[in-house]
């Protein structure tokens, strides 16, 4: 048999026994499901080393319970492990050390054409002077749990920052700050507790802070992620729906959660003008939004025509290239006492 027909039954097989094991079977009075997941690991010929396609059948494995079901053991599979397992182990020594910092993204009232908040986003720069890309680091993050101590970092640094900018300015600089919020944190972490405290420390209101979470943290656990909202709403904070219309979110959660904000991710967005199809998808979910009494902020805007068009559909926030990448947090205070100057001249 050639190496591709073997591949081919192996691949059948696991199918086969994936579908045995998942249709349900009753004991006694009740009716049993069982989740499941299978790796497969190939050997070219009858010398290879057993133990090492157990480990490759492991690795497989892991790889099946994301969601595939079953899995081939890729060649890459040992390195791509390794080098997560480095930047894990980067990443929490970068979390003890306090090596991150946070960056700036402008978010405007479409309306008035003012900047109104930031939205902080973590950033990391390792011991060699690399920027990590946060696509990379967060997701390891998540997975390892060490997204833990870093939202928890991130809500006390926001935080910090916010007082930072008020004092500057000689009083409350008029901004607020959006800061995301993981599934991982709300499933493991008594997140309103870290808020509360955070407010506590830097004697800040909770309408200061925007508080994002995507629609996978609802989906993951909506009993849990209902009682935290509303318990961070307890403490007077803004809460927004992230990346809305990329997940599989139950309408009725909208209806029923505390939700005072969608944000409309950038795919929708920053085509929009161009695509028929992505512009009726905004216009829904401006509709939407607004039969609920929600808000809406659009993300990805990068010109003047596309947030005088949204502004024009009702849209109420714009955040995008347009306004400003990222800034360091000088860049958002020098940013911020231009903003009151200019206001004091008119």
């Amino acid at each position: 048999m050639g190496i591709d027909a073997a591949r081919y039954e192996a691949e059948q097989l696991a199918d086969r026994i994936r579908r045995a094991l998942v249709a349900p079977f009753r004991l006694s009075d009740y009716e049993i499901g069982v989740d499941c997941a299978i790796g497969i690991a190939h050997g070219e010929d009858a010398v290879d080393d057993v133990e090492e396609l157990i480990r490759n059948a492991q690795f497989a494995v892991k790889a099946a319970k994301s969601g595939t079901q079953v899995e081939s053991y890729h060649t890459d599979a040992f390195t791509i492990a390794r080098d997560q397992f480095a930047m894990e182990t980067a990443l929490r020594r970068a979390i003890e050390q306090s090596q991150l910092r946070l960056a700036f993204q402008p978010i405007c009232d479409l309306a008035s054409g003012e900047i109104v908040a930031f939205e902080a986003l973590a950033r990391w720069r390792d011991l060699q002077g690399v920027d990590q890309d946060p696509s990379k680091f967060i997701p390891v993050a998540e997975e390892s749990g060490l997204i833990v101590p870093l939202g928890r970092w991130a809500m006390e640094e926001a935080a910090r920052t916010l007082v930072w900018l008020d004092e500057s300015c000689g009083g409350d600089c008029g901004m607020r700050m959006a800061v995301n919020l993981s599934a991982i944190q709300i499933q493991r972490d008594d997140i309103a507790a870290v808020v509360e405290g955070s407010l506590i420390r830097h004697g800040l209101k909770g309408e200061r802070f925007t508080l994002e979470l995507t629609e996978s943290a609802i989906v993951s656990d909506p009993d849990r992620t209902a009682r935290a909202m509303h318990a961070l709403r307890s403490l007077g904070t803004v809460l927004a729906m992230d990346d809305f219309g990329t997940g599989y979110s139950n309408l009725a959660y909208l209806q029923q959660l505390p939700i005072d904000i969608l944000k409309i991710d950038r795919s929708f967005v920053t085509e929009m003008l161009a695509d028929r199809d992505k512009i009726a998808i905004v216009r829904a979910i401006l509709s939407l939004a607004q039969a609920l009494g929600m808000k809406t902020t659009a993300e990805g805007v990068e010109t003047n025509e596309l947030a005088q068009t949204l502004a024009a559909l009702g849209c109420t926030y714009g955040q995008g290239y347009l306004y400003a990448r990222p800034l360091e947090a000088s860049d958002a205070l020098a940013l911020v006492r231009r903003l009151r100057a200019q206001r004091r001249s008119a």
